[in-house]
């Protein structure tokens, strides 16, 4: 995770944006800095964290949020002139409390995670095509917390450009440190919801284990992230291309 760019990127209005670049791949090298981006909401970006985003090559933003989060909050690259958006909602039952006040204190959020990839194999293909299309320059994709949604994607690519499970699991759980107000903020909020605080507890986590059950499920179950995308309906090109963001080669065009 060494190099010239800091993995964190450190604005006013958001607190879990950040790289997927510095990762070390099988047979050397590491993912491309700058390329794609993983977030939490955007809505309270000032003037200077867009610039910011910008100025590292921002081109493109792909939503996973759910209607109703939208509506509440919406983002600030919506009709944005100089940034394509995108909004592809994602497993609303990752929404964090809006779907959970009903939840029991037992719940996994393992499970959740495996349930969104058994059920969201359409969306997730839409959002893979999305950012297999998107232009040149830097693709972020956000959700609410930046931890769940979120987390499925980057473990999605991650996986995708041949980044091992423990990097994967390494990269899940640095919400717990980079996004730490965040997280006390979120957790408020769902107590003053009603959910209690041992769920409030699991929902907002991004334990090791969590991510590292996702990633044998799909491991076991699909085959990987490429198998699972392909029988949902992502085109080789495409999956070639998701590669081809985080993987500096010689033929890339874009």
């Amino acid at each position: 995770m060494t190099g010239t760019f800091e993995r964190h990127i450190r604005l006013e209005g958001a607190f879990n944006v950040r790289d997927l670049g510095g990762y070390a791949l099988p047979g050397g090298g590491a993912t491309r800095w700058r390329s794609v981006l993983r977030a939490d909401g955007l809505q309270g970006l000032t003037e200077g964290d867009v610039g910011t985003l910008l100025e590292a090559g921002l081109a493109t933003v792909v939503d996973l949020r759910s209607d109703l989060e939208l509506q509440r909050h919406p983002s600030v690259f919506a009709g944005h002139r100089a940034v394509e958006y995108r909004h592809i909602p994602l497993f609303d039952s990752l929404a964090p409390v809006d779907t959970l006040l009903s939840s029991q204190p037992s719940f996994s959020l393992a499970e959740r995670y495996v349930s969104a990839v058994e059920i969201c194999g359409p969306a997730l293909a839409k959002v893979a095509a999305a950012i297999a299309e998107a232009d040149a320059g830097v693709v972020l994709f956000n959700c609410t917390a930046g931890k769940d949604r979120t987390g499925i994607v980057a473990a999605m690519l991650l996986g995708l450009a041949g980044v091992a499970d423990d990097d994967i699991v390494q990269d899940y759980a640095l919400t717990a440190s980079t996004a730490a107000v965040l997280m006390d903020s979120l957790r408020k909020a769902a107590r003053s919801r009603g959910l209690s605080e041992t769920a409030a507890s699991i929902l907002l986590s991004s334990e090791a284990r969590t991510m590292q059950a996702f990633l044998a499920h799909v491991s076991d179950r699909h085959g990987g992230f490429a198998s699972y995308l392909s029988r949902a309906g992502v085109s080789d090109p495409h999956l070639d291309r998701l590669v081809d963001r985080l993987v500096a080669r010689a033929h890339v065009t874009f």
